[in-house]
């Protein structure tokens, strides 16, 4: 028989539990037991009033924030009316049925203020990664590093010749960023190059035409991640060229030393990392096997000998030639040598003229010149040192687990839908970027140690 018509009653009294309406497999249920926000309220109390009306709860905005990343809900609008009608984001913010959504208006002013002076989104990353260590989901031992490009929130048909500088009304948050970063080795100081074009809207976002395909603004997002579970151990934004991505590695292992005493044996990186000033840096300064190719440009294409056909013997500190003639770094005796190292920290061997004027092989070794030289690195021995891991097993090894940090950066993108930054300037790239790895590190807590079951550690 046909039930009656269902018409809405008024009731005296309701009892209703948002706990038993949330499903137990819910991605908010597994992420909650990892999201400790006790010290946030001691952390901002400084950046406070004594006086005046209360504000917006911070824990509230953090944890609305933390769904909006989560969630891939990119707009502070949409993500406000979410929580209101959402039962689940509701119960993971502590609303209950009735209590009121902030506006949104109200993130604006907090980021550009309370939390951005105290480096909150700073703090509640390595909050996540000290819970993510405390489970035991890093083990320290192998660390990978890389960086991918998000697009800036710039209109790249809007963009003006780099060589005309910022247009003087060019008086935004953005700008005043960007000049404030002009000597930062990760933004301004990474290479004297003046771009092809500047956004007036984000001034600090690169041109860039990397990806192959029609060039556009970007940011560069840089991972330091550990191999073990894949967990993100630290985050940086940079403009988007190499010079800066190598200074941002240099920074986050430093940066996780210092915070977490983490203090890997190995790096993993692709040949971009592979300069000679970042092998010796790596081999030398911090004891790190460097599980990089190395960047090399040695090798000839017009038929003439390249490096690899000189045998360099170190106890003579000389190279030998094909034709069995010696390579040294001094061929005479001078009154004031000039120094052995140059500007680029090359060491210089040189033929001798008169060998390579009788030598037959000199067609196929120096046509062009009257004696043959070979450029030396003062890290040469650490880019030996990684060639011989990159040719091990160990080093084949590094090679595929290197892919989950691409993978990483294929979650930022395709689920977390971080494929264009909404914020603007260097201040606005490090607070998305911050949240979008606290937002990974939590789902990959929640992936791995399930309801119910005991943590790894």
């Amino acid at each position: 028989m046909m039930g009656p018509r269902q018409v809405e009653q008024g009731a005296l009294f309701y009892e209703f539990s948002l706990d038993t309406h949330i499903p137990a497999d819910h991605l908010l249920r597994a992420i909650d037991r990892f999201v400790d926000l006790s010290g946030l309220r001691a952390h901002l109390q400084p950046f406070y009033s004594s006086t005046g009306r209360p504000s917006v709860d911070p824990e509230l905005m953090i944890r609305m924030l933390l769904i909006g990343y989560c969630f891939g809900i990119r707009s502070e609008r949409r993500l406000c009316d979410e929580v209101h009608l959402n039962l689940a984001y509701r119960w993971f913010c502590r609303l209950g049925l009735d209590g009121r959504v902030p506006d949104h208006s109200t993130f604006s002013k907090n980021r550009h203020g309370r939390f951005r002076d105290s480096d909150l989104l700073r703090c509640l990353f390595e909050t996540v990664l000290a819970r993510c260590i405390a489970e035991g989901l890093v083990g320290g031992e192998g660390f990978a590093v890389d960086a991918s490009l998000i697009k800036a929130d710039a209109n790249r048909q809007k963009g003006v010749e780099g060589t005309n500088g910022l247009p003087p009304e060019s008086v935004s948050r953005a700008a005043r960023e960007y000049l404030a970063v002009l000597d930062d080795a990760a933004f301004g100081a990474a290479t004297p190059v003046v771009p092809k074009l500047v956004s007036p809207a984000d001034p600090a976002a690169r041109w860039t035409g990397a990806d192959g395909g029609l060039a556009y603004f970007a940011y560069a997002a840089n991972y330091l991640i550990d191999l073990d579970h894949a967990v993100i151990v630290d985050v940086e934004p940079t403009t988007a060229i190499r010079q800066a991505e190598v200074t941002a590695a240099k920074r986050m292992i430093v940066r996780s030393r210092e915070r977490f005493d983490l203090y890997p044996a190995r790096l993993a990186g692709d040949s971009g990392y592979g300069s000679a000033a970042m092998l010796g840096w790596l081999a030398h300064e911090q004891g790190i096997e460097p599980h990089i190719p190395v960047f090399d440009k040695s090798e000839r294409r017009d038929g003439t000998f390249s490096r690899s056909a000189f045998t360099y013997d170190p106890g003579a500190d000389a190279y030998t030639c094909p034709a069995g003639k010696h390579l040294r770094q001094r061929q005479k005796v001078y009154r004031s040598p000039p120094p052995l190292v140059d500007a680029d920290g090359m060491l210089r061997y040189r033929a001798s003229k008169y060998d390579c004027e009788a030598c037959a092989l000199k067609p196929r070794c120096c046509p062009n010149a009257s004696a043959r030289k070979i450029p030396r690195s003062i890290h040469e021995g650490a880019r030996q040192m990684a060639r011989d891991i990159c040719a091990s097993e160990a080093g084949r090894t590094s090679r595929r687990e290197r892919k989950k940090v691409e993978m990483l950066f294929a979650h930022l993108k395709r689920i977390l839908r971080l494929d264009r930054l909404r914020l603007r300037g260097p201040d606005g790239a490090r607070d998305e970027f911050h949240l979008a790895a606290a937002a990974q590190n939590l789902r990959k807590l929640a992936k791995l140690i399930p309801l119910g079951q005991p943590s790894l550690a």
